[in-house]
């Protein structure tokens, strides 16, 4: 199969980031910019030790992406291919983007748990993370 960016539905518009995305028969397939730093793991509490249990393939076009594991972490750079096993979380740096490739099922039940979490933070609590990482990007 092949696509292209304009092929694929813009479903997030936001301050934060902006995702392109459709399936490919059982593989989801995500083109992400990322406007300012994204820090995950407050959406991913609720999963098996608040990590995405969803495996991902893809590529860096450009900036920084941080992996975290139970037990390591990794640093995704411009022009990396990845393959992030179930069980991480992701801190990605303003300016970054990436193409992104899942099983749509799993996708699908992270983006379930994600959803609710989002839809669950009062505006306070947003501010409060996006407070968060501010002060992270400080002292990195």
């Amino acid at each position: 199969m092949r696509g292209s960016k304009h092929d694929m539905s813009k479903t997030v518009d936001v301050a934060d980031l902006t995702i392109r995305e459709t399936d490919w028969g059982d593989m989801h397939v995500n083109l992400v910019v990322c406007h300012k730093t994204l820090d995950l793991a407050p959406l991913l509490k609720g999963l098996p030790n608040g990590m995405c249990q969803c495996p991902h393939w893809g590529v860096i076009l450009k900036g920084r992406k941080l992996v975290k594991y139970g037990d390591h972490e990794e640093v995704l750079k411009a022009g990396d291919a990845y393959y992030m096993a179930p069980g991480h979380s992701t801190i990605t740096d303003a300016g970054t983007e990436w193409v992104e490739f899942s099983p749509r099922e799993e996708f699908e039940k992270t983006n379930e748990v994600v959803g609710r979490n989002l839809a669950a933070m009062s505006p306070s609590q947003r501010l409060k993370e996006k407070r968060k990482r501010r002060t992270q990007r400080k002292s990195a």
